[in-house]
């Protein structure tokens, strides 16, 4: 430690996560330039990134939700004004920081929906509680997540704040240009037209719902296809439920950041089927990249598409089969999809999102 004490430290061990790791993305280029900043995290990893060299890492390896993180991490903070938690997963130690913020995008792991373990249960109810109790403010990322945490953890009266997340819709653009669009095409062996869902294999991501609807489109439409990003091919092919869907199915494995857009902006829509999010960017970077979305008619997802989506019932088969069907038959409703994708995003800015975060730290900060 170099014995100055910073304005803001951030827990970035989760940078490389899927969503977690987006809003931490989007968020430390925001705060460098008006604030000292630090961060935690595995050193190669964010040594690797552009803004690397205007803020100062410390190295922290430590497991999420581990004993390790809890013992050891409080030890690597160093003097600060502030420290965020981007999840749950506080220090529960005493740290050097004069404040605390956490950001907690969901509760998910506490609804029914999520079938997890009774121990990880009880392990994220008291985590979520403590990360209230214990931060001096808590941000979350939609109406329908606040009313959420207060519904299901005692937070004692303390005030949670709603702040959207943002996206960078300059620099999504930036890889949707012709030539990039048709090298990601040839790269990934895509067809000239497919459905897309971007997730996980997790049960509230819905992928098992978006699987049966398709299976019911090639009846009527056999040459579609379908590509899923996020899920491993021995996490689908192991379903023998859907063997017979291998033709129509593409899963291209990992991609970057940066071959995500053309993806997005070749496909014929997005399908977000999700049962519970607490913000879910996948649609907001789709509307970017000028893809149609058409998602799930619940939790925070109409909060954030607004009229720019189509919605069905996550678990109605036959509903989400005949949404996408409209895609493929009426061309009007792709057409004013696209352009109420873009009036939406006038919500969900860069700059919106950094002015609104830079507003609630500086309360903290200088308040």
């Amino acid at each position: 430690m170099n014995g100055r004490k910073f304005d803001i430290t951030i827990d970035a061990r989760m940078i490389n996560h899927s969503g977690i790791g987006t809003y931490i993305k989007n968020m430390i280029p925001n705060l460098i330039g008006h604030y000292n900043l630090a961060l935690l995290g595995n050193f190669q990893i964010l040594e690797s990134f552009p803004w690397s060299e205007q803020v100062k890492v410390f190295s922290a390896n430590y497991p999420i939700y581990s004993i390790s993180e809890q013992i050891n991490l409080p030890r690597q903070i160093p003097e600060s004004r502030l420290f965020i938690s981007p999840h749950y997963n506080i220090p529960l130690l005493k740290i050097p920081a004069d404040k605390r913020v956490v950001i907690i995008h969901d509760i998910n792991h506490l609804v029914s929906i999520n079938k997890i373990s009774v121990i990880k249960k009880i392990y994220a109810r008291y985590m979520i509680s403590a990360a209230v109790k214990k931060s001096d403010k808590v941000i979350t990322d939609s109406f329908f997540s606040r009313n959420e945490i207060i519904k299901h953890v005692r937070s004692e009266g303390k005030e949670i704040k709603t702040l959207y997340c943002g996206i960078n819709d300059e620099a999504l653009k930036n890889y949707i240009k012709p030539p990039y669009k048709e090298n990601i095409k040839l790269k990934y062996n895509l067809p000239e037209n497919y459905f897309l869902y971007v997730g996980s294999s997790k049960r509230h991501k819905n992928l098992i719902s978006v699987l049966k609807a398709f299976n019911l489109l090639l009846q009527e439409y056999s040459n579609q296809k379908l590509v899923v990003l996020g899920v491993k091919h021995d996490e689908y092919f192991n379903n023998k439920e859907f063997v017979n869907l291998k033709e129509g199915v593409i899963l291209p494995g990992y991609i970057t950041d940066t071959e995500l857009p053309a993806i997005y902006a070749n496909a014929l829509c997005l399908v977000f089927p999700s049962l519970y999010e607490g913000f879910g960017l996948p649609p907001l970077e789709a509307m970017s990249c000028g893809c149609p979305v058409i998602a799930s008619n619940v939790t925070s997802i109409p909060e954030v598409c607004n009229d720019a989506a189509l919605y069905f019932d996550p678990l109605n088969i036959e509903e989400i089969a005949s949404t996408m069907k409209q895609i493929l038959e009426d061309e009007k409703t792709v057409s004013q999809l696209r352009e109420k994708g873009f009036n939406n995003l006038k919500k969900f800015t860069w700059q919106i999102f950094a002015q609104n975060l830079k507003n609630e730290f500086d309360d903290l900060i200088f308040g």
